[in-house]
């Protein structure tokens, strides 16, 4: 990626959630543009307000983080790239408070569950908010040191707070995928190995998926991830589907030409550059 060009690149949360944070660890050239939605993200990107967007699409403790299905089909944007971020909670507070004071956190809905342990050794009552940074911002605001924030340290720096423990999630293996949104393809050379991102509904026949899934497992291709999703009168089924392989080469074209003998609607979502984290974390879970 030519980053000549490119100055700004959006999320969704505040300043200093870990959207936020993924974007500067992978473009810390880049400005960050905070956004209220993931819905806005896209739109600051095809309104040219911001020339690339990043958006968590799955946490490996919470699970599916943003409905990509909603938003990828009519977005008008494509997948470039992808980063696995390591999820680090600190507990925070203001300035000259100690733990021993904290009666409240605050954080999001998934923070919360994540730090479980120190919530109950520490016995704070937990409120919701809308990202983490909010929360610290929030709690900012207060000055009162009864509050705490469960945020990263980016957020206690944005917002001048004290790090009163580092680490506190339960789960160190807490990583969180995003995904990176750009106007136009940019498809990686075919040496290089490529995740392929689509998207395609079902026939209403017998076996549909088990047929539609036939041609990958022919063509030695491997299934990262496949996710179903149903319309809003629960009829018909769609699938997300990330493949290990490149687009351009023989066995993926051999593969898709049996997909669409039984698939409809199939979209074209990204090509990009696999991850090092997956080579690294490798485990044998794809799906064959």
């Amino acid at each position: 990626m030519d980053l000549k060009n490119i100055k700004k690149i959006a999320f969704q949360g505040a300043k200093g959630a870990y959207s936020d944070l993924a974007c500067r660890t992978v473009f810390p050239t880049l400005k960050t543009v905070p956004c209220d939605s993931f819905e806005d993200a896209f739109t600051t990107v095809t309104e040219k307000k911001a020339d690339l967007a990043m958006i968590p699409i799955d946490n490996t403790i919470a699970g599916r983080v943003a409905d990509v299905h909603h938003l990828m089909p009519n977005g008008n944007l494509y997948i470039i790239g992808e980063h696995f971020q390591p999820i680090c909670h600190a507990l925070l507070g203001i300035k000259g408070a100690k733990i021993e004071d904290l009666k409240h956190v605050h954080s999001h809905v998934h923070a919360i569950p994540q730090c479980r342990k120190i919530i109950q050794r520490l016995g704070l009552k937990a409120h919701i908010h809308a990202d983490t940074a909010g929360a610290a911002e929030d709690i900012a605001n207060r000055k009162d040191p009864k509050h705490g924030a469960i945020a990263s340290d980016l957020a206690a720096e944005i917002y001048n707070l004290e790090i009163l423990e580092h680490h506190i999630q339960d789960e160190h293996h807490n990583t969180t995928r995003f995904l990176i949104l750009g106007p136009q393809p940019e498809i990686p050379d075919e040496d290089i190995p490529t995740i392929t991102s689509l998207i395609f509904g079902v026939r209403n026949i017998p076996a549909a998926l088990y047929k539609c899934l036939g041609g990958f497992a022919t063509n030695n291709l491997s299934l990262s991830k496949l996710e179903s999703y149903v319309d809003p009168n629960f009829q018909a089924a769609r699938f997300f589907c990330d493949i290990e392989g490149h687009p351009d080469s023989n066995s993926f074209k051999l593969a898709l030409e049996e997909l669409g003998f039984y698939a409809t609607d199939v979209k074209f979502l990204g090509a990009y550059p696999a991850h090092p984290f997956r080579a690294n974390n490798n485990k044998g879970t794809s799906i064959n």
